[in-house]
């Protein structure tokens, strides 16, 4: 079975988010988009990463410390396809190169180990993701032919009235055989509206060789969606908040306004606590079984041990709370770097 080297686009300025900040550093759900996308990467069925740094790229870097990469600078803002020749010497030992964008934050290791299986399954030279949307504004249209085959992805500004309308749009993930690629993209232009050299232009040139284009269709645009705004950062944070809580109350944990609750993920909450609304669990902390943490309550780096209560509007910070224990409405502490009991 080939390896496959993960290429994930990084080097934008992303200008719509009207910042000074790269795009990709930008935090939703307690770290940065990108982390969201690299932790999708690195559990998925993935020999190796690399990142494509360019604007703000020793930011960027640093950010990813603690993560296994390798970064690639792209000196000039030439277009996606242009960035990935950029990785074509760290991709040496690849049979396959998945593309993937550090902008889309809400991807899940399941969904691109299905495209892989997929991919593999059809023993296709190149898949593309591809999902339906109500609104496709902003998004590349998938060209397709009687049969079914993708012929083609119109970007929005390339696109006539008639391809606007189309509804199935490219997701921006790949796998792509090695050797096509970058074979391909160094026959790509740049005769486009942005004067750039466009990763989807290998879709035609695939085309044109006589290989067929296969799809990977998923069924849940919210998955694939694009962080290119401030709304679309808190629409994102929402749903990765919505999928949290919802693990947490199939696993036994009450929730009263699960939309207000924020609890970061790797937290282990206890089957049969009940947490009210406003609750904020962040950091290295622990919520153990049938606990109470009343309305508004904030923890950072807590231990609460079994059928502890934590009163209403109260904030710990590093505090161990004692099995059994009920703490007042409106308790505040703060233990330091070393844990405290009460």
């Amino acid at each position: 079975m080939d390896n496959i080297t993960a290429i994930i686009l990084a080097a934008g300025k992303g200008t719509r988010m009207k910042s000074d900040t790269a795009k990709v550093l930008h935090e939703l759900f307690f770290k940065p988009m990108l982390h969201h996308v690299m932790d999708a990467v690195q559990a998925a069925d993935i020999s190796r990463t690399a990142v494509i740094v360019g604007h703000q790229r020793e930011r960027v870097i640093h950010c990813l410390r603690d993560y296994s990469f390798i970064p690639v600078t792209q000196e000039e803002q030439l277009g996606t396809g242009h960035a990935v020749l950029c990785a074509e010497q760290v991709c040496g030992e690849a049979g396959t190169i998945l593309i993937l964008c550090g902008d889309t934050p809400l991807i899940r290791t399941e969904t691109l180990n299905a495209m892989i299986r997929h991919h593999r399954l059809m023993n296709s030279e190149l898949t593309l993701m591809t999902t339906v949307v109500t609104d496709p504004t902003g998004y590349g249209r998938i060209i397709t032919d009687r049969d079914g085959q993708v012929r083609g992805i119109v970007e929005e500004k390339d696109a006539d009235d008639r391809q606007r309308q189309i509804r199935e749009i490219n997701a921006g993930i790949y796998l792509v055989d090695r050797e096509f690629l970058f074979t391909a993209l160094r026959q790509v232009g740049t005769g486009n509206s942005q004067g750039e050299v466009y990763l989807t232009d290998i879709v035609a040139i695939a085309n044109r060789q006589g290989m067929a284009v296969n799809r990977f269709v998923h069924g849940e645009p919210v998955d694939v969606l694009g962080i290119n705004s401030r709304v679309e950062l808190a629409r994102a944070h929402a749903e990765m908040q919505r999928r949290r809580n919802t693990e947490l109350m199939l696993a036994g944990v009450t929730m009263y306004g699960p939309e207000t609750i924020l609890v970061a993920q790797n937290i282990q909450v206890g089957r049969d606590t009940i947490i009210h609304p406003g609750v904020r669990i962040t950091g290295n902390s622990r919520i153990g079984s049938a606990c109470i943490l009343e309305p508004g309550v904030s923890l950072h780096d807590c231990e609460v041990a079994d059928n502890a209560t934590v009163g209403a509007r109260s904030s710990l910070s590093g505090v161990t709370v004692e099995p059994s224990r009920t703490l007042p409405p409106g308790t505040c502490r703060d233990g330091g770097t070393s844990s405290s009991s009460c």
